[in-house]
């Protein structure tokens, strides 16, 4: 929408997250780079501590401190969330008064199982929001999210969407699909699907290294 601008990093930005193995001073300045790319300074992307829950922060300019949380939502400031094969959702809700909302969410198995995207689209709502699209940025498809049979019984028997096999024959969980099913019940237009980050060798992708870095979904406004 007019004003509201959406986007993903890859590698070329490098890891941007402060919880794996690097250095601190390099992660900040990597974080300096991509708020001068995106043209928001003095403003800055707010980051969230994720733990894969379901919990939504609000959040907004000037906001202090580390934020435990797996999804956010503001009105006017430039929001981050991290991955390397859990889904990056980016939100943008319309108000009846022209104005935006934005919001995040982590959306990995547990998030998928325990909510995260439709509680993030209920605070965009509750913000006024009657209009919302959604952006998915690179995650790991259900052609390669090879987990053991009963693991993919049980998520599939809350979200039936998960169910899935891997392009080798094996059990998979599809958290892509089951992911637009819950935007689709919450009434949200999906404007973007991203490609796999195990099959993109530009995307970080944690089943293809584990001390892997993470990249980022970022959504801010202009105004």
């Amino acid at each position: 929408m007019p004003g509201v601008a959406v986007a993903f990093t890859d590698i070329r930005a490098g890891n941007l997250a402060l919880h794996v193995k690097d250095n601190a001073s390099d992660v900040l300045r990597r974080r300096l780079e991509v708020e001068e790319a995106a043209g928001i300074a003095p403003r800055t992307f707010q980051y969230l501590n994720q733990v894969h829950g379901n919990t939504v922060a609000s959040v907004d300019i000037g906001t202090q401190g580390v934020i435990t949380a797996d999804a956010s939502v503001s009105e006017s400031a430039p929001l981050a969330i991290m991955v390397a094969d859990c889904i990056p959702v980016l939100l943008v809700g319309v108000k009846e008064n022209g104005g935006a909302v934005m919001g995040t969410a982590h959306a990995g198995r547990p998030g998928i199982l325990n909510g995260v995207i439709p509680a993030a689209v209920h605070h965009l709502r509750e913000r006024g929001a009657v209009s919302i699209r959604a952006w998915l940025g690179p995650s790991i498809c259900g052609r390669c999210y090879e987990v053991p049979d009963e693991l993919r019984a049980a998520v599939a028997e809350t979200v039936p969407e998960s169910w899935s096999t891997t392009s080798w024959g094996t059990p998979a969980l599809d958290l892509p699909a089951a992911g637009k099913y819950q935007l689709a019940k919450a009434g949200v237009t999906v404007a973007y699907e991203g490609p796999c980050t195990l099959e993109t060798p530009n995307l970080f992708s944690y089943r293809r290294a584990a001390d892997t870095g993470r990249f980022a979904g970022l959504v801010w406004n202009n105004d």
